[in-house]
């Protein structure tokens, strides 16, 4: 493992050797997996993984380089000092400074120290708790978790030094119900950084409710009415979002928010906030992969855009401070932008209401449970066309699950024609969100 006196060695040495500014980003993580299917085990693995990563600065070219051999870290440092020749000056390149870290809630012993059988009976009760819900659930698929301890270490000629444990813990499960010929599947998932967080028997239960609830499914005319959009769905939606939320897509030009910051974009009834720093949530985190504390952030405030996301380089080209949204999808890549925890919630003075009374407020429409083609929506236009799942609602009752139907229109023109906001705002991963009432929606059948 990795300590400050060698990282200080390292650094120093990059110095010497001519760099203006270096860093070093460690990460190690043990992860424990699982998979089983009609209560046997299908997978039971365990991992350990580390490795590192070196930039530097010099003459205004970043270089970087990566190994998981410390024996070599020298050798790492030259090799990125040697790929910043190749590079083209950058007068917004630079390494932030120290600042304190969040105190956030993000490492949990139980996870940490989780026997084999403890995740393998967590996750057997999952499938069972499915089973047990109806006859009609004949099969289950994808019936897995994952638990893991992450950490992370960042030292940079600044004097910055950042040293951190987490833990993460995930469970999904498909079930299957059957009725005759008729075969329907329902998804459920459940994340935390902290073990006791998780149900593993109501994850489960839901997925067999899903399954059981698409049973029977007719198909519908073509109309334009109401959409029911569930937590689950939304979230898919916002992940698209998030991408445009990003400095870096708006300062190349590949974002649906080019060029409307403090414009309206969005419903007024709603906000989008980023937040690392929401105890015991997948995205949250003392600081992000720079060490910049991470905070908590209103992007959009009443449909309005007011922010962005910002790493240290995406900052300094816009002349304001990084937001804390630096991110690495592994030690072998160079920070980009990246959400903490983004989420929608309503404005504050937009009331929230119960599924029943969303339906109710339904005169003709669906209720989307899950959709199919959601990679197929365009980043930059916000134009989609995705096939659905779900529910018939007519006078605001359920009548019959519905198949072979589709939405379509454009992401941004969806956002603005939200009507009510559900009370059962749900994480999935590090993307939260309530259902959402939308109206004047194009539903074919």
């Amino acid at each position: 493992m990795i300590n400050t006196e060698f990282a200080k060695f390292i650094i120093d040495k990059a110095i010497t050797e001519g760099a203006s500014e270096a860093e070093l980003y460690f990460r190690s993580t043990k992860r424990l997996s699982v998979e089983v299917k009609d209560q046997k085990i299908e997978t039971l693995e365990s991992s350990l993984t580390f490795g590192y990563a070196i930039r530097v600065i010099k003459d205004r070219k970043i270089g970087f380089s990566y190994s998981n051999d410390l024996k070599i870290a020298e050798k790492v440092m030259l090799n990125a000092l040697e790929a910043s020749k190749y590079v083209e000056p950058d007068e917004n390149l630079c390494l932030p400074l120290y600042e304190t870290p969040t105190n956030v809630a993000v490492f949990d012993k139980k996870i940490d120290t989780i026997t084999e059988k403890d995740a393998l009976d967590a996750i057997m009760l999952m499938e069972s708790a499915a089973f047990n819900v109806d006859k009609k659930i004949k099969k289950t698929r994808k019936v897995s978790g994952a638990f893991s301890t992450s950490n992370t270490y960042i030292f940079n000629s600044h004097g910055l030094i950042i040293d951190y444990p987490a833990t993460a813990c995930s469970a999904q499960i498909m079930a299957i119900a059957e009725n005759g010929s008729d075969s329907q599947a329902g998804w459920y998932y459940s994340g935390s950084r902290i073990l006791d967080d998780i149900d593993f028997k109501q994850t489960g239960e839901q997925a067999a409710k899903r399954a059981l609830s698409l049973l029977q499914a007719k198909r519908i005319n073509s109309i334009k009415g109401f959409a029911l959009i569930d937590n689950s769905v939304v979230v898919d939606f916002l992940g698209i979002l998030a991408n445009s939320l990003s400095s870096e897509s708006i300062q190349k030009g590949k974002s649906l928010f080019f060029n409307r910051i403090g414009q309206q974009v969005l419903s007024k009834k709603i906000n989008i906030i980023d937040s690392g720093t929401i105890n015991h949530k997948l995205g949250s985190r003392p600081c992000d992969d720079e060490g910049v504390s991470t905070q908590h952030k209103v992007l959009i405030e009443n449909g309005f855009l007011k922010n962005l996301l910002y790493n240290t380089y995406t900052a300094k080209k816009d002349g304001v401070k990084s937001t804390g949204n630096a991110y690495r999808g592994g030690y072998n890549n160079p920070p980009s932008v990246g959400p903490t925890n983004l989420f929608i919630e309503p404005a504050s003075n937009v009331t929230t209401y119960g599924l029943n009374e969303l339906f109710k407020a339904i005169d003709r429409g669906i209720y989307v449970i899950e959709t199919m083609g959601m990679h197929t929506t365009n980043p930059i236009s916000g134009d989609f066309s995705v096939g659905v799942s779900g529910l018939w609602i007519e006078k605001g009752e359920p009548k019959h699950p519905i198949k072979e139907a589709m939405i379509s229109g454009n992401l941004l023109e969806l956002f603005t024609k939200i009507v009510m906001i559900g009370s059962d705002t749900r994480f999935y991963g590090n993307l939260g969100s309530p259902s959402l009432l939308i109206e004047d929606v194009d539903i074919s059948g």
